[in-house]
């Protein structure tokens, strides 16, 4: 099984990235770019693990790692 993760910066917490590369867009004559925000995606391999173990295993993965709680949202999905 493969789990993947999109860890996002939730909206009431400054992207200072985000707005680096909006300003740099602008600048590179892309007026119309509003707000740009950076996301993550991480990957966790599983092999011979049901569902259900994967999910949980990689929930507390966020939990304890992958994702800052105070800040971030995220959200698994599970391939087989």
């Amino acid at each position: 099984m493969r789990a993947v993760v999109t860890i996002t910066r939730r909206d009431e917490i400054a992207d200072p990235e985000g707005a680096t590369i909006a300003r740099a867009l602008v600048d590179l004559g892309y007026g119309d770019v509003g707000t740009v925000r950076v996301n993550r995606t991480v990957e966790v391999s599983m092999p011979g693990r049901d569902r259900e173990y994967v999910l949980s295993a990689v929930r507390g993965m966020c939990e304890k790692m992958l994702a800052n709680p105070v800040m971030e949202d995220y959200e698994i999905e599970i391939f087989d």
